[in-house]
């Protein structure tokens, strides 16, 4: 039996922020234990609030959804700023930090893209 799918699902952007999502959860498994609450917490939180924004503002009009747009964008520039700290406390590699920072760039522009898709459709 195949499980219900909601619209957001298809969405290129929602899968890429799910595969990001992947991505940290198995890079802040090898932090600090004493990182658990900091540092790990903050980069989970941010990294998974780009997913639930563009899931929960999908259902709604284009003005609300560029909305949600919007704070899964301001959720990817967090984002840039984990890895960077993770970077320089030698919790990731300068090689790790350069991989999710083209994810989170691919990202940005994919959201940014469906804004002003959205922003069109609405001129029209």
């Amino acid at each position: 039996m195949e499980a219900t799918k909601f619209n957001f699902e298809d969405l290129n952007v929602y899968q890429k922020s799910l595969e990001f999502v992947d991505s940290v959860y198995n890079v802040t498994n090898s932090f600090p234990k004493e990182e658990k609450f900091g540092l790990t917490s903050q980069f989970l939180r941010a990294a998974t609030s780009i997913s639930l924004n563009i899931a929960e503002g999908s259902g709604n009009s284009d003005a609300q959804f560029n909305r949600y747009l919007q704070m899964a964008l301001d959720s990817v520039r967090e984002c840039v700023v984990c890895p960077t700290i993770a970077t320089r406390q030698k919790y990731v590699t300068e090689e790790q930090n350069d991989d999710f920072r083209k994810k989170l760039v691919e990202l940005s522009k994919m959201i940014s893209s469906l804004q002003k898709y959205l922003k069109n459709k609405t001129k029209a």
